[in-house]
């Protein structure tokens, strides 16, 4: 085969039938040589200018006509006849010197070219097969070497190991040599391996998966592995390195990864069998803790990611999972009782994990209602039961917040526990918590801040809102903030009226209507005595100062009429003020209730003069004495002199010469007053304060007043469930007795007994708002 090139084109004439005018720009700048090259324009074109333009173009043409001439070899090459044997025969002793870990003879560049030489000539297949037959026989004696070796499990993982690492370097190294062959043909072909994964299918079968190695191997690892856990120090690099290998020879999950996890979850199940019953409950979950985080730690260290999961999975079961019950029953409630916060912090991280926190819910429930029930159903607790109450509200709140990332199921079984012990003793949790707030308004706490009381308040509302029997509440708040209004021993109206503005959002301002009224009579009255003082009929009675509070009867709580004797100026003066009032409000009627009554009486002691706040009882007493300090009177000739009721006098009698404070004494001195006892006027007394109060005696609760209180609250449930009935009934028309009960219960805001909605049913039979069915004794009907 030949190729010629013909050359006989004339450039210039060629541009010149092309671009014609280009040819006369071009003409002019350049000229042709004798040699027929171009040589630039001299500064004189003159010479040019007077050449025609047909003898440059005949120079041109008088140049011969040139050939190239390209022809095949007159013999094709032929390669040597023993030439793949001999290329193969330097492959393979660099092959054996890498095998043996020494130098090759040939370089790599020549070696390399010998491998892209037989690739080129279709002796690729021949030459993977020799490779692989020789990586073989090696790999093959590498394996044997390892049959028959040590059982110790760091010299035999050694010996591995560096089994592993020759290898690998080995085919790195027969690998750069060969890569023409890895790329041009086992990366071409599906079915071949590439040289890499040559040589781990090779150690794989030939090494790894000798049944003795394997055992070996197993064994020697997991040996390491338990020596670890026990806290002895180990190879942890020799483990890394020896994992890596299983799992690169992809036998990892095959081989290791079962047994490992059986061998972890023996090795836990005999360690929390013995440790659940010999530690502390708080010692064992930090020990579970320490456990898990290890586990973590050696996934990182030199196990595989992959095993992660059930490696931890298996190590929480034998841990926490199977131990759940007796973890919550043996330390829940001491680390409660102990306020262990980080060890509830930890027992809720850890039960989390094994979905253990419904278990923990339950034994969270139950230590509330059990505690809770130990303060409110004990009546030697009831003194502090509220501020006991307050405080293990407020430990609970912070452990649910601190330790149970304020978690919405457990606050809603802290709120159902509360509920269930506070109402397990009727009516008492609300009176006593009434009486809390009404000693926290009083006008001892001053010293307590704004932000103190509010936060206080706030605190008490969580309590009020958990009590069924709001009734019972309202009844006892009502009559002691009627005294601390009357008697001038609020602390603060700012407070006062605070708290009504937080059981009117809490109950509704039908709850709070009186206690609203109850205000706007002492700001009533306060008008009426600056206009009774600006009238002509108020006239001074010597010292004597009056303030009298006009109630709305309705508004307050029911007091009892007490007649008593009163000095003729202080009678007098009521007349005088009853008459003025009359006069301005037609069809109305006053009663004086005196009990409510106090003074300020300035009384001079033979050694000083002091200022006394008293009771008008008290009041009363001491004014007998006025004209004689001197004068002894019994009992009998004090309770003829001033008409007042006999318990009522023993208990003012007995807080006059009896208690801290003694303005007066008593013979016999004795504890209790009786009718033979004598008493007159203490000359010797003397305080360190100037102005004294003895009047604390009517804020005090008498036992007569906590039965009146408690009758009217049940006179008052009456009407409300006899209203409740009728008003079912009217909309119902006939309803069985079970069914009505049910209605009433979810009703009625207060508990109710079922002999109690009996009684009121039959009371309402009688009055004839409902009859019995004539056929059915269960069935009631309303009448119209």
């Amino acid at each position: 085969m030949s190729f010629s090139l013909n050359t006989s084109k004339r450039p210039f004439e060629n541009n010149h039938h092309t671009n014609n005018k280009k040819q006369k720009t071009e003409t002019k700048d350049t000229i042709m040589t004798t040699n027929g090259t171009l040589s630039s324009k001299p500064e004189n074109d003159n010479l040019t200018n007077s050449i025609p333009s047909e003898v440059i173009r005949k120079k041109v043409v008088s140049q011969p006509v040139k050939k190239l001439v390209i022809k095949n070899f007159s013999k094709k090459p032929e390669l040597p006849p023993d030439f793949e044997a001999e290329t193969w025969g330097k492959l393979k002793n660099s092959v054996n010197a890498i095998h043996n870990s020494q130098p090759t003879s040939f370089g790599s560049e020549e070696l390399y070219k010998a491998v892209e030489d037989l690739c080129c000539h279709k002796m690729s297949a021949n030459l993977y097969t020799k490779l692989q037959k020789e990586c073989e026989d090696h790999i093959t004696s590498e394996g044997n070497k390892l049959l028959g070796q040590s059982d110790d499990s760091l010299t035999y993982l050694t010996l591995l190991d560096t089994t592993w690492q020759n290898h690998c370097q080995h085919m790195k190294r027969i690998r750069g040599i060969f890569l023409y062959l890895d790329r041009s043909y086992a990366q071409q072909n599906a079915h071949i391996r590439t040289l890499w994964d040559m040589g781990l299918t090779l150690f794989r079968h030939h090494v790894v998966r000798l049944s003795e190695v394997e055992r070996k191997t197993i064994e020697s690892v997991l040996s390491l592995i338990k020596r670890d856990r026990l806290g002895e120090s180990v190879n942890r690099s020799l483990l890394k390195n020896v994992l890596r290998m299983l799992s690169a020879l992809q036998i990892y999950h095959e081989i290791f990864e079962p047994k490992f996890i059986e061998e972890s979850s023996q090795f836990y199940a005999q360690e929390s069998s013995s440790n659940i019953l010999n530690f502390e409950t708080a010692h064992y979950l930090l020990h579970a803790e320490q456990r898990i985080n290890e586990e973590a730690d050696r996934i990182v260290q030199y196990l595989d990611p992959t095993t992660r999961k059930p490696l931890i999975t298996c190590v929480e079961r034998q841990l926490l999972e199977l131990h759940v019950p007796l973890i919550l029953e043996k330390g829940f409630d001491l680390l409660m009782d102990r306020d262990r916060r980080s060890d509830l912090s930890r027992m809720y991280q850890l039960l989390s994990r094994v979905s253990g926190l419904d278990k923990m819910k339950i034994s969270w429930n139950a230590y509330i209602k059990r505690t809770g029930y130990e303060i409110v159903i004990s009546p030697e607790r009831d003194s502090t039961m509220v501020q006991d109450l307050l405080d293990f509200k407020a430990k609970l709140d912070d452990i649910l917040s601190d330790c149970f990332h304020k978690n919405d199921a457990y606050a809603y079984s802290l709120k159902e526990a509360f509920e269930y012990f506070i109402n397990s003793r009727a009516n008492k949790p609300a009176e006593l918590i009434a009486k809390f707030i009404d000693s926290k308004l009083q006008s001892g706490n001053k010293t307590t801040t704004e932000d103190q009381m509010e936060s206080l308040l706030n605190r008490l509302m969580i309590l009020f809102r958990y009590i069924q029997g709001k009734d019972v509440f309202d009844a006892f708040y009502k009559k002691d903030l009627a005294k601390r209004l009357l008697l001038g021993k609020s602390a603060s109206i700012d407070n006062e009226k605070a708290m009504i503005t937080k059981l009117k959002q809490e109950c509704g301002s039908g709850f709070t209507t009186k206690l609203e009224g109850m205000f706007k009579d002492i700001d009533t009255s306060k008008d009426i005595m600056t206009s009774f003082k600006q009238s002509t009929k108020h006239k001074a009675k010597g010292d004597i100062e009056l303030n009298v509070f006009v109630l709305t009867i309705s508004n307050w709580p029911p007091y009892n009429l007490v007649e008593i004797k009163l000095p003729e100026e202080l009678s007098d003066y009521q007349e005088i003020f009853k008459n003025f009032y009359l006069s301005k409000y037609t069809g109305r009627r006053l009663m004086w209730h005196n009990s409510l009554g106090h003074c300020v009486v300035k009384a001079s002691f033979p050694k000083k003069v002091k200022e006394l706040s008293l009771s008008l009882f008290q009041t009363v007493i001491l004014l007998l004495y006025q004209k004689d300090l001197d004068l002894q009177m019994s009992y009998k000739d004090i309770f003829e002199a001033t008409g007042i009721e006999e318990k009522e006098l023993k208990r003012t009698l007995q807080s006059l010469a009896c208690g801290k404070i003694r303005i007066m004494t008593k013979t016999p001195k004795t504890k209790d007053v009786e009718d033979n006892d004598v008493f007159s006027i203490n000359k010797d007394f003397d305080y360190k304060y100037y102005r004294i109060k003895i009047n604390n005696i009517q804020m005090k609760e008498t036992p007569e007043e906590h039965q009146k209180t408690t009758e009217s609250i049940v006179q008052d449930r009456q009407y409300q469930v006899d209203a409740a009935i009728v008003r079912i009934m009217k909309t119902r028309k006939s309803l069985t007795h079970q069914v009505l009960a049910l209605e009433l219960y979810q009703l009625l805001k207060f508990p109710l007994k079922p002999v109690d909605i009996k009684k009121r049913i039959e009371s309402l039979i009688d009055r004839e708002y409902l009859e019995r069915d004539p056929s059915n004794s269960q069935l009631y009907n309303y009448l119209a």
